[in-house]
């Protein structure tokens, strides 16, 4: 499976093709492979003396290079992103939480004097609570109110739909020529 040195691919197998390695991270040895040092250096990590890394895609995703019309500038080696995201109340647009209720009291007009009045009798004279015959109730009443924050802040799952394979990079092949 003849590639260029440096090129990465995707590729549906469980192993690393001959000439090719595995985009992991992994480190190697400067001495052993000169041609993808010269093309990658210390991009992905290594300490450029006897080791550097090849480029880790484990679930992660390869973008461009540059700067898209309203992206950021991705730099090469550049690592970002999350799997996981916690939203705050911060990071939502503003809104309220309404809720209403309506409260309404049973009374009765008749007269009960007694200290600990039963049922739904309150204390106090006749015709007191009410002007209606006796088993109403008092004046319903509605209120809105502002509700509390709600959430836990837990952790929440941003990735997209995936299938997934291996990147492979190539080790040894064909020097790529600039022009």
């Amino acid at each position: 499976m003849e590639g260029t040195i440096g090129e990465i691919r995707i590729f549906a197998g469980n192993f690393a093709p001959l000439a090719w390695s595995f985009c992991d991270g992994s480190t190697l040895s400067i001495s052993g492979n000169e041609a993808l040092y010269a093309l990658i250096g210390t991009t992905y990590g290594g300490d450029g003396v006897q080791t550097f890394n090849v480029p880790d895609l484990r679930s992660r995703i390869p973008v461009g290079t540059g700067q898209g019309p309203g992206l950021p500038q991705m730099i090469l080696g550049q690592v970002g992103g999350a799997e996981t995201a916690v939203m705050s109340s911060n990071q939502m647009p503003a809104h309220t939480h309404m809720g209403t209720g309506t409260v309404s009291i049973p009374a009765y007009s008749l007269a009960d004097t007694a200290g600990s009045p039963t049922n739904a009798e309150l204390a106090g004279l006749t015709g007191a609570y009410s002007t209606e015959t006796a088993d109403t109730s008092l004046k319903p009443e509605t209120s809105t109110v502002n509700l509390a924050a709600a959430g836990q802040g837990i952790p929440f799952s941003i990735i997209q739909p995936y299938t997934s394979a291996n990147y492979i990079i190539c080790v040894e092949g064909i020097f790529p020529t600039r022009n």
